[in-house]
C-alpha cells in the first residue's frame, strides 16, 4: 500500500494529522508526519524536507502532502524522492526563487477580516490541544528563497478548503489557477481540514493512492 508522508503548516506538529493518519492506516496505508524543525534558526526548508523524507520507511510509492506552509516544503520532498504524487492542501504554492516572507505580497494575499480563521470548525477539545501544541517559526524559514528552479514534474493535486478563513476559497482559487494551473478539488471544511473533517479528507487523500 501507499505511504503517506505529510508536511505540517507552519506552527504546527505533526500531531495535527493523527485523525488523518488513523483513517489513512484503517484503509492500510502507512503514514508520517514528522514534527519539522521550524523553531530551529540554523535549518532551512531544504532541512524541513529531509526531515520528512528521513522518516519515511521507504521511497517507493509515496505521497507527499503538503499543509498551509507545508506547502514550501512538500514539493522539495517529492521532488528529491521521485513521489507517486503530490498534494497540496489549502497550501501555499510557491514560485521559484521565492521566500515565504514574499509569498503574501506577490500573491496578492488580502485579510479576511473574519474572527477566527483557524479552528472555527474543529471539535472544542481538539482546538485546545492544538493550541498547547503551537509552536514559533524561524525568522530564517521566512527570509530564505524556496530552493527549486519549478514545481516537480509530478501528478499534482490541490485540495482547496470552501469554509477556509485564513486562505479563502476565492484567493485559492485565484492562486491555484496562476501557479499550479490544476482543477482543485474541493472540500467543505475550514483551514485546520485534518482535524475538523479528518474522514472526509483522507478519503480524498486515499484516492491519490490508487
Amino acid at each position: 500500500m501507499t505511504t503517506f508522508a505529510i508536511a505540517h503548516g507552519g506552527g504546527d506538529v505533526g500531531w495535527s494529522w493523527h485523525l488523518v493518519a488513523e483513517a489513512l492506516q484503517a484503509k492500510g496505508h502507512t503514514v508520517v508526519a514528522p514534527d519539522l524543525p521550524i523553531e530551529d534558526e540554523a535549518k532551512d526548508l531544504t532541512d524541513w524536507a529531509q526531515t520528512l523524507t528521513d522518516a519515511l520507511p521507504s521511497t517507493e510509492d509515496v505521497v507527499v502532502v503538503g499543509h498551509s506552509f507545508g506547502g514550501f516544503v512538500a514539493p522539495i520532498a517529492a521532488a528529491a524522492i521521485n513521489a507517486k504524487a503530490l498534494v497540496y492542501v489549502t497550501a501555499m504554492l510557491p514560485a521559484p526563487g521565492e521566500t515565504p516572507g514574499d509569498w503574501w505580497e506577490n500573491t496578492g494575499y488580502t485579510d479576511s477580516g473574519l474572527d477566527d480563521k483557524f479552528f472555527h470548525d474543529v471539535p472544542p477539545d481538539l482546538t485546545a490541544e492544538a493550541q498547547k501544541r503551537e509552536r514559533g517559526m524561524s525568522e530564517n524559514s521566512m527570509a530564505k528563497p524556496w530552493p527549486l528552479d519549478k514545481m516537480p514534474d509530478l501528478p499534482t493535486h490541490f485540495i482547496l478548503c470552501t469554509e477556509d478563513r485564513f486562505f479563502t476559497p476565492d484567493f485559492m482559487r485565484k492562486v491555484v489557477a496562476d501557479r499550479l494551473g490544476v482543477e482543485p478539488v474541493e472540500l467543505a471544511a475550514g483551514h485546520c481540514a485534518s482535524l475538523s473533517k479528518p474522514n472526509e479528507l483522507a478519503n480524498l487523500l486515499a484516492n491519490y493512492a490508487r
